[in-house]
């Protein structure tokens, strides 16, 4: 017989619960024999085992074979997790009690006739035994579901806050392009078709990733070397970039247009005012569990005094607000002056490298 794959995945589980079954399985049979002195501790344990571990397999492998596939626990929720728990129960009673019998030569069934007080005190704690085991299950069950719930309420409410500030930023990007290219349309045609073809080329590459939640880091690259390459038609020799991309980065996922919002601020408010421009480097590195991503130009540098760390303006709120959405706290943007003698701004983003945070 095949069994399904995630009951064999679960194999390893169970198979960890099994000593704690049979554990409280002989505790119960202890105590059981303590207070029935009619019945022998052999008989009394292979009683108790037969039925508890039967009930045990039917609802905890049973549940793989004709539990509900949505649910968390594969048992269904409300009263069909109750209807399921209960057959379980009471299934593994009779199968249990049944071998129980065929062990000790005695029919349980029989005891009811001739002793109705004995029958109801076993019937009924079994049932007890047997509620503690619906309640557990039950509890555990609902409290998996819930949890479910509210991270798939979560994740939802995430991607549409991303998608939202992407729909957002790109309109902005766009716009600032197209008023660069219409004053290029006056002044140097053959210069402003190119960059037209560069723009379509750069927006094809911005639909396509718009569609995910994350993509490669090199794709991110990419994208930037396109719209480098448009700021460069416009601005000419006044613009000179290097992208750093270490191979062991590139595959890294990170949200689609990230970088670009910080390439346009270095090149708007630190190479534009200066008249011979500058040189903007977008670079990325590891520094241990963190992806360390840095947007540097040479340009005018912060005005004074220097705004708050985090900066300011649309592009740099977009990427503090994306941080947020996708990492919480474990993602930094920062926009300092830039440490050497070229002058200029660093604005640096350090994420983890995966955007799903640790189990608790």
């Amino acid at each position: 017989m095949k069994l399904p794959p995630d009951l064999r995945q679960e194999l390893p589980a169970i198979a960890r619960r099994a000593p704690v079954v049979l554990g409280l399985n002989t505790a119960v049979a202890l105590l059981m024999w303590h207070f029935m002195e009619h019945r022998r501790l052999d008989e009394q344990l292979v009683n108790v085992h037969a039925i508890g571990v039967t009930s045990w397999l039917l609802i905890d492998v049973g549940r793989f074979v004709f539990g509900q596939p949505g649910s968390p626990d594969r048992m269904g929720h409300g009263w069909r997790k109750l209807l399921f728990l209960a057959f379980g129960i009471v299934t593994g009673y009779i199968a249990g009690t049944l071998v129980s019998d065929a062990y000790s030569g005695r029919s349980t069934w029989a005891l009811l006739r001739q002793a109705p007080d004995a029958f109801l005190s076993l019937a009924g704690l079994s049932l007890l035994i047997g509620s503690a085991i619906v309640y557990f299950f039950y509890t555990r069950g609902e409290l998996q579901y819930h949890r479910a719930q509210a991270e798939a309420a979560r994740r939802e409410a995430l991607e549409t806050q991303l998608k939202l500030l992407e729909s957002q930023l790109e309109p902005h990007m766009l716009f600032n392009t197209l008023a660069n290219l219409r004053a290029l349309i006056a002044l140097d045609p053959p210069r402003a078709q190119a960059m037209l073809d560069r723009m379509i080329a750069f927006l094809r590459a911005t639909l396509n990733a718009s569609r995910t939640e994350l993509h490669p880091l090199r794709l991110e690259f990419e994208r930037l070397a396109d719209y480098l390459e448009l700021m460069r038609i416009r601005m000419g020799d006044r613009l000179a970039t290097r992208l750093e991309l270490p191979p062991a980065c590139a595959g890294l996922p990170v949200p689609p247009l990230l970088l670009q919002p910080l390439v346009e601020n270095a090149i708007k408010h630190g190479l534009e005012p200066c008249v011979d421009g500058g040189r903007v480097e977008v670079s990325a590195a590891l520094d241990g569990d963190r992806l360390v991503l840095r947007v540097r130009d040479t340009g005018v540098g912060l005005p004074h005094p220097t705004p708050a760390a985090d900066g300011d303006g649309f592009g740099l709120d977009q990427v503090r607000r994306r941080l947020s959405t996708m990492y919480g706290g474990r993602a930094t943007l920062r926009l300092v002056p830039a440490d050497d003698a070229a002058g200029g701004t660093l604005a640096e983003i350090r994420l983890p490298l995966s955007p799903t945070p640790p189990e608790a």
